[in-house]
């Protein structure tokens, strides 16, 4: 079952990643929350058999500036629990958020090794690099920039809606 978060989620869902060793601290969920009853974010929740699997985010008004700029909402936050995942999970809270976005929705995805099945997964849903290369804490790197390869160094890609 997929549903919107709601105001007994934030706790399961810092604990359930606790217990795998993830650090998504409670407030985070909380937060979440009070931008989705603001109307800045969509927040979904997967549940199997009345276990959380996963979550993911529309945020309607992102940081890169180019999604910014141009009215594009980005989807954020895509998890599935380790235990729940090759099961279509990810791929059904993507397409809900991907209608709930409208004519166009950006992403963006690590580049490390630990993002590749994502990096994947994006392509064969049809999304594409937005053309601006590599972005690193909400900006486009410059040539010659070094930066640091950590989960603030992404590529964006856009899609045209659902």
């Amino acid at each position: 079952m997929i549903r919107p978060l709601d105001a007994a989620d934030p706790p399961v869902i810092a604990a359930t990643f606790a217990m795998i060793g993830w650090s998504k601290p409670r407030e985070q969920y909380e937060r979440y929350l009070a931008e989705q009853e603001a109307g800045e974010r969509q927040v979904w929740v997967a549940w199997v058999d009345n276990e959380f699997a996963g979550y993911v985010t529309l945020n309607r008004r992102p940081a890169y500036p180019v999604f910014r700029e141009h009215g594009i909402p980005e989807i954020q936050d895509l998890n599935v629990l380790p235990a729940f995942r090759r099961r279509g999970i990810g791929s059904a809270l993507l397409e809900g958020a991907e209608r709930a976005a409208g004519a166009r929705v950006g992403i963006a995805v690590g580049l490390g090794a630990d993002y590749g099945s994502a990096q994947r997964l994006y392509v064969r849903r049809g999304y594409v690099p937005d053309g601006r290369g590599v972005a690193y804490r909400g900006r486009t790197a410059g040539y010659g920039e070094q930066v640091v390869v950590d989960d603030d160094l992404v590529l964006c890609f856009t899609r045209e809606g659902a």
